[in-house]
């Protein structure tokens, strides 16, 4: 149930942030496209490549592939040209906050206890496995102890074993908030710790000297406890995807001895099969080649098919993908780690040759609305119903770039999630049904046209997402007035201030691991969120207690499956109320060159390029 703004870079202009949060009663810290076309166009053509199809891939009439393209081979060798626009904001495992960041960190040098598995199955992605441990960890009977076992032959990339003490120590560095800051937090929200009056760790983190650190380290020992090769965790409270959490970075080992705290930004110590050779350079980028010391034998998740992965940065976007697409020398061994530009999208789709080296998934961030339950307008749920009924979500997505770009979306819970359900409780389908919220409008008692506001954070493409959702309101009855934000989107609309003036509230979310916990708690349970000093990340004020007590208790649900039906629950009721009112889910198109192979995206990871399985010819 970790609490974190995740906010999309192709939705918004910022990457991913914290902010704190609780656990139950707990405080949680928490385009212009210039193409001459015709000459490229032939260009692209003369270099296509045969497709093969995987598993799960299928792509629907018009649309390219959402999960994996191109000749599925166990190749070695070569050298991956790995282009992003950046920046990297760090390769600390402690510190990693950005979802592409993560999910690169993890298949290539920042191992973890646990792991979702590569595979092209979407429906398999959210598989969670043992990576450094033997497997997914054996809980007790209250969920509030979990143990694992470290595998055999795991080596850093001097040689030396990576040990249980080394995993203990990389969790410990999260509660250095001082030093250690920008990742996510979940250990210091679920670890038990005691903690201050003022709700901070009694545990100042390993960087810490004197009395009152050493009551701490000792405090933290007992809470990450090593016996041999055997770490067990004591949790402040029941919590059932304990081994999901674990799948972050920012539960992975760190060597003391290589610790160097505030300035390791970008320091790079290998137990993968990638090292960095010599040092990251912010803004231009590095060259992981091969760890020596890595073991297939040891590693169940990650082949790690190419010789070196040259990963630049500093590339505007749009030269990335027309690189990419003309298939040059560099283009030919390079793949884009930044969406390609919605005007080359649409060229994408039109030409089979690229098309067949470009994959289209799903990334798990998903637009929203919320209804503010204090405005006079939707304190009454069948007025909320009702605009829910009157929201074109198909006009939306072709505003913000059409099919390529996203997938209308009645639900928060993302498809990659096993919570994700197909259930619409207003029936109202994703193209609206003015004459279904009229009805609801009327049920309601209220005088038509019904006036509000909403807030949204402007650009050119969400002016025109939200000039089409106003056409479709206003046909069944609504008359919106929209209060475009420019500055400080969230910061404005978490201010309690500002909900005395605005009625509706546009937002974005996408899960930190594959649970509904990550998703519902955080935007809707009111015993972390509204207090005094405002909403938190909820923004509409949405207060049902038996709701908040249902997602404590689906928290405390051991099976997997039994829990993701609850959250799959929790989000019914949530619909059913107009607690909220989903819109679209973000999709990114990434393009590789002709001699890139087992290009695939991984939608459990943000939807981004795999790089556990992908491959280059020699």
């Amino acid at each position: 149930m970790a609490r974190r703004d995740r906010h999309t870079p192709d939705a918004t202009p910022e990457h991913p942030t914290r902010r704190s949060q609780r656990r139950g009663s707990r405080r949680r810290r928490p385009v212009r496209l210039l193409l001459v076309v015709g000459l490229v166009v032939a260009a692209l053509v003369a270099a296509g490549v045969v497709v093969v199809r995987q598993r799960g891939s299928e792509p629907t009439p018009d649309t390219l592939p959402s999960s994996a393209v191109g000749d599925r081979v166990d190749t070695r060798g070569g050298t991956l040209n790995a282009l992003s626009l950046g920046p990297v904001a760090t390769w600390d495992p402690q510190r990693i906050a950005a979802r592409g960041d993560m999910a690169f960190a993890g298949r290539v040098f920042a191992r973890s206890l646990t792991a979702y598995e590569a595979t092209t199955d979407p429906k398999a992605q959210s598989t969670v496995v043992g990576d450094l441990a033997t497997d997914t960890g054996t809980p007790s009977k209250d969920l509030k102890s979990w143990t694992f076992t470290l595998r055999d032959g795991v080596q850093w990339q001097d040689g030396s074993p990576v040990t249980c003490a080394d995993v203990a120590y990389g969790i410990s560095r999260t509660f250095a908030t001082q030093d250690v800051v920008g990742g996510p937090t979940d250990a210091l929200a679920v670890l038990a710790v005691p903690r201050n009056a003022d709700g901070t760790s009694t545990y100042a983190g390993p960087y810490a000297t004197g009395a009152a650190a050493e009551k701490g380290q000792a405090a933290y020992d007992k809470a990450v406890a090593c016996d041999g090769r055997q770490i067990t965790f004591t949790l402040s409270t029941p919590t059932g995807d304990f081994a999901e959490m674990l799948a972050q970075p920012a539960f992975g080992p760190v060597k003391e001895s290589v610790d160097r705290g505030a300035d390791g930004s970008y320091d790079v110590f290998s137990a993968g099969p990638y090292m960095l050779r010599g040092t990251w350079e912010k803004g231009r980028g590095g060259t992981f080649v091969r760890n020596p010391h890595w073991s297939a034998a040891s590693d169940p998740v990650r082949k790690a098919y190419p010789d070196e992965i040259r990963y630049q940065e500093g590339l505007d976007t749009q030269a990335v993908a027309q690189q990419v697409m003309a298939d040059n020398a560099t283009g030919r061994v390079s793949v884009s780690l930044g969406s390609a530009p919605p005007a080359i999208q649409q060229h994408i789709t039109a030409v089979q040759s690229l098309e067949e080296r470009s994959v289209n998934p799903l990334t798990g961030v998903v637009d929203y609305l919320v209804p503010n339950t204090r405005s006079a307008v939707f304190k009454d749920e069948k007025v909320r119903l009702a605009l829910a009924a009157a929201t074109n979500r198909d006009a939306y997505v072709t505003a913000i770039g059409g099919k390529t770009a996203a997938d209308p979306a009645v639900s928060l819970l993302p498809r990659a999630l096993p919570a994700a359900h197909d259930d619409d409780p207003v029936a109202a389908g994703t193209r609206g049904d003015p004459t279904r919220a009229k009805s609801l409008l009327e049920q309601a008692g209220v005088t038509t046209p019904v006036k509000f506001t909403v807030a949204y954070r402007s650009d050119p493409t969400a002016d025109k997402a939200m000039a089409a959702l106003v056409a479709s309101w206003r046909q069944a009855g609504f008359e919106p007035e929209t209060k475009p934000v420019t500055d400080d989107y969230f910061a404005t609309i978490s201010d309690p201030r500002t909900a005395k003036d605005v009625d509706v509230f546009w937002s974005n979310w996408a899960p930190a691991w594959a649970s509904g916990s990550t998703v519902l708690p955080p935007l809707f349970d009111s015993t972390i969120n509204v207090t005094a000093a405002g909403p938190g990340r909820d923004y509409g004020y949405f207060t049902d207690p038996e709701l908040d007590e249902q997602m404590t208790k689906t928290s405390a649900v051991a099976d997997r499956e039994a829990r993701e039906r609850g959250w799959a629950d929790v989000d019914r009721r949530l619909l059913q109320q107009g607690a909220y009112i989903g819109l679209a889910e973000r999709r990114a198109l990434y393009v590789a060159g002709s001699d890139v192979r087992n290009l695939s995206s991984n939608g459990v990871l943000g939807g981004v390029v795999e790089f556990a399985d992908i491959a280059v010819v020699p």
